[in-house]
């Protein structure tokens, strides 16, 4: 499973290509926001999706999601008064880059979840559009808009579960491999500063459920949280802020697959 993260789910390509490199291939994938994406493309192309999601990732993904200088995204806000960011180029890149439109014709079994607006509630998405589902998973507040997909609007899968191991765990899968961003690998520590208040406050809000899900893992379920390689500096990571900045995208990709490598040689299934 694919967990949360923003432009920070590059660490997930490097666990990927480590995953891969050990011969382990998914039955099923569930993801939510940019684990949706690269999760998508994983159950689209199961034995090429490292390559193509390093390429998307180096030149693609975060270029096109959130293009444009201060000041459209400025007039975008004017305008609609609720995001920064047009949700048309991301549309048209899944489009052109997933090879096929509907969820149930990948060729791994694949679900993403995104929050419902007017129910308040997790909505999995197990059928029908596979754009309109990522894009639903992925509209972060405030930078996309809500996406709506019938007669519900809905906004990013984070929001609800930001790694989604439980979801796995009720579908049936017995070992699960949890791709996340790295931040759960930072320990939180009392806010000193006015904006640590916000970023801490979501963290917890993002990691609790998770928690819990793994404190109540069933007997005979096993799970390998993959490593991210990140330095597990105490307190919030304020890259997630720059949401456009694409200069540590390959540095996050090797970290990441150099430590889920080292992880995987010591941990063989069992």
């Amino acid at each position: 499973m694919l967990g949360g993260g923003g432009v920070l789910g590059a660490h997930e390509v490097g666990m990927l290509r480590a995953l891969d490199e050990a011969g382990i291939k998914p039955d099923v994938i569930v993801g939510t926001s940019v684990g949706a994406l690269n999760g998508a493309m994983l159950a689209a192309f199961p034995d090429d999706a490292v390559t193509r999601l390093t390429t998307l990732w180096r030149s693609d993904v975060v270029r096109t999601a959130f293009a444009g200088s201060w000041v459209t995204k400025l007039s975008t806000l004017a305008r609609t008064g609720t995001h920064l960011h047009s949700p048309v180029p991301l549309r048209a890149l899944l489009a052109r880059t997933l090879p096929v439109s509907r969820i149930e014709d990948l060729a791994v079994p694949f679900q993403c979840v995104a929050a419902s607006v007017e129910r308040a509630a997790a909505h999995w998405f197990t059928r029908g559009s596979l754009v309109d589902a990522v894009l639903a998973s992925c509209a972060v507040p405030g930078l996309l808009p809500p996406i709506r997909v019938g007669d519900s609007h809905f906004l990013d899968g984070g929001l609800v579960h930001s790694i989604p191991v439980g979801r796995a765990v009720a579908l049936g899968a017995r070992r699960v491999y949890v791709l996340h961003v790295g931040r759960i690998e930072r320990p939180l520590t009392v806010p000193r500063r006015p904006w640590e208040v916000g970023l801490i406050a979501f963290e917890i809000a993002r990691r609790h459920r998770f928690a819990e899900e793994m404190a109540a893992l069933p007997s005979g379920i096993e799970v390998h949280v993959m490593p991210a390689g990140t330095e597990p500096r105490p307190g919030v990571d304020l890259s997630q802020l720059r949401y456009r900045d694409l200069s540590h995208i390959s540095g996050n990709i090797e970290r990441a697959y150099r430590a889920s490598s080292r992880y995987l040689a010591e941990h063989s299934p069992t």
